[in-house]
């Protein structure tokens, strides 16, 4: 590590003007970017924490049904506390461990976009809208490949809305040591059609599968993804997994999703 300020606003003006300062950087849970500044990866004059700002913080039900995520607020909180679309929860509960969900957040997990993270696919399948301080953004134009997403310089995730889909399910095969997703398969359900979304497989970070979408919405069974399979050159191949596992595990997961549905 190497000498920095840190700075922690209790608004969210105060974090924006903060950020506006040379080589500062917004930091949330730190899961990421402690590890990051270890390694001398990144090397920012100033960290402005997010974690002392009480409007970044907190679940509820907005009037149109979906249910609002600030995003300071923990994966642990979250698993505990977002009832009200317990696919969402259950999701939050499997992200690393204990000590990663009481650190790690929601916003933070988005801005960074880790192709193995699971909350992307939870935004995307969801056609949540992440909401920043300056506008609003719908999860189809946010993530913009691996690592990256169309967030402006000193432009801070201050909540993300999930609409609740009728039913939803998420299903991940996990790398043991990180417990980060070999592959995630987020279905939901909604009265016009069925969104997929997949993260830990693709070389461009999550994506939804569309012609699983087609066929779940034309069938919702397990026998509608038969015959369906992804392009092996789009995936990840690494150590863990090869590309053609990861594709086949996608399938599966996809199949497991559908199944905790129906």
């Amino acid at each position: 590590m190497y000498a920095f300020e840190i700075t922690r606003p209790t608004t969210i003006a105060e974090a924006v003007e903060a950020l506006a300062e040379e080589e500062a950087q917004a930091l949330g849970g730190g899961q990421t970017l402690i590890p990051t500044l270890k390694q001398r990866l990144a090397a920012p004059e100033t960290l402005v924490s997010l974690t002392a700002i009480p409007e970044l913080q907190g679940i509820c039900l907005n009037d149109a049904g979906a249910v609002c995520i600030g995003a300071a607020t923990t994966h642990g909180d979250v698993a505990k506390n977002a009832s009200a679309y317990p696919a969402l929860a259950v999701l939050a509960g499997q992200i690393g461990d204990p000590a990663v969900r009481n650190r790690g957040t929601l916003g933070g997990s988005l801005a960074n976009n880790d192709p193995s993270a699971c909350y992307p696919a939870a935004v995307l399948a969801s056609g949540a809208m992440i909401v920043t301080n300056s506008r609003q953004i719908h999860a189809d134009d946010f993530f913009d490949g691996m690592f990256a997403t169309v967030l402006e310089e000193e432009e801070i995730i201050t909540e993300v809305r999930f609409p609740v889909p009728a039913a939803a399910a998420y299903q991940k095969f996990e790398q043991p040591a990180s417990r980060f997703a070999l592959a995630g398969v987020f279905v939901a359900r909604f009265d016009d059609g069925v969104r997929v979304a997949v993260t830990g497989a693709s070389g461009d970070g999550v994506f939804r599968w569309e012609a699983a979408e087609a066929a779940l919405s034309g069938d919702f069974s397990i026998q509608a993804l038969d015959g369906l399979a992804l392009d092996d050159d789009e995936m990840i191949e690494d150590v863990h997994g090869s590309a053609a596992y990861r594709a086949h595990l996608v399938r599966v997961l996809t199949a497991r999703a559908v199944a905790d549905i129906t």
